[in-house]
């Protein structure tokens, strides 16, 4: 396996004894963890993933009060054990048939009581209170989080350097995928709008139409389970008028979203001050079009902003905003801590605008003119 940069063994019996916290809590026999997320957290960094568009992955854990087991089919074992090295982690493997894989999970589940981060068989589905143990970082993934925000905007400065008007929605998104995979980022979210498609859809996903002027690149990048997520404009010649209208307009939403991002605050508060920034910039209704972020980690959003929302955020916590208004988008990856917030996905290559709120000052790009 790939070192896992920052790993340790006391990382590792934080969270097992998080898990065990939670069984004791719901007064159960095990923790069933089947999400990819969930594994990636639970085994720092692991893989469990075949099919990337699939939230289960390929193998499973039961955590108990005196065990941990990992249950995978003969084809998985193998990478599981040698490359990922779950054996040395402290892992019991139950191993089924490839024409059985379900076999060994079932033997282990028998007769237990179980919560679980998926409907299974039974089990007190937890998945909530899941995401919230994922949510809150160690401080050897926030250092991990630190390389992936790097690593993903490098993609994607890289990616935009080789952008030409007549090139495909296809194209844009080989270039940005290709990117990602040079530097071990998997592309889990690749989304590309050109021209009038930027203003018309909010989750753009790629097609054969050709680039004339303006582009939307995204990218949710994944290593060792954490998910980083970045947005970028760019523009063959200034933007009109009205366009750069727009992308300052959502300027001033994420900046009022991430200077209200601080431990203590809560997601329907900072959420808010969004909704403020949004009515305050002549665009009252943008809000209603897409979600605007929340709290990241090992999925794209563990937990989303939504109106009222009264989960607490915490030092050590990643965050990715994405205010938008038809056209234009912002998104970096930050981190929170005491004293304010570290964007991990800083682009040098584009213009920013720099937003003062409340005494901060917050840089947000623009579109990059080529």
């Amino acid at each position: 396996m790939e070192a896992v940069e920052g790993s340790s063994q006391n990382e590792f019996n934080a969270k097992i004894s998080a898990l065990r916290r939670l069984l004791d809590h719901h007064g159960v026999d095990a923790v069933l963890l089947r999400r990819a997320s969930s594994f990636a957290w639970a085994t720092c960094g692991g893989a469990s993933y075949v099919n990337t568009a699939a939230s289960e992955g390929a193998a499973s854990l039961l955590v108990t009060r005196e065990q941990l087991f990992l249950a995978a089919s003969v084809i998985e074992a193998p990478r599981l054990e040698q490359e990922e090295k779950l054996v040395d982690q402290g892992w019991t493997f139950q191993i089924a048939p490839w024409h059985t894989p379900t076999a060994a999970l079932e033997k282990l589940t028998a007769g237990r009581t179980l919560i679980s981060d998926v409907p299974y068989q039974g089990a007190a589905v937890a998945a909530a209170e899941i995401a919230r143990l994922r949510a809150h970082l160690t401080p050897e993934e926030a250092g991990r989080f630190r390389v992936l925000g790097r690593l993903c905007a490098e993609s994607l400065t890289a990616a935009v350097q080789q952008v030409r008007p007549g090139m495909s929605e296809y194209e844009l998104a080989a270039l940005l995928s290709g990117e990602a995979q040079k530097r071990g980022v998997l592309p889990v979210v690749n989304l590309v709008a050109t021209d009038e498609r930027a203003f018309l859809y909010r989750h753009p996903l790629p097609t054969g139409k050709k680039l004339q002027k303006y582009a939307m690149l995204v990218l949710s990048g994944r290593r060792w389970g954490l998910v980083c997520s970045i947005t970028r404009l760019l523009h063959f010649g200034p933007p009109p008028a009205d366009l750069q209208r727009r992308i300052e307009a959502a300027a001033r939403v994420n900046a009022a979203l991430v200077a209200s991002t601080r431990p203590g605050v809560t997601l329907g508060e900072v959420l808010n001050t969004g909704i403020q920034a949004y009515a305050a910039g002549g665009y009252p209704d943008e809000w209603r079009r897409h979600h605007q972020g929340g709290i990241a980690g090992y999925e794209p959003r563990e937990l989303l902003a939504t109106p009222g929302s009264p989960e607490r955020l915490s030092a050590n916590q990643a965050l990715a905003w994405n205010p938008s208004i038809a056209g234009a988008k912002m998104e970096d990856t930050i981190l929170t801590d005491e004293q304010g917030f570290e964007n991990l996905t800083p682009t040098p290559l584009w213009p920013v605008l720099p937003v003062e709120v409340n005494g901060q000052t917050v840089p947000c790009s623009l579109a990059l003119e080529l």
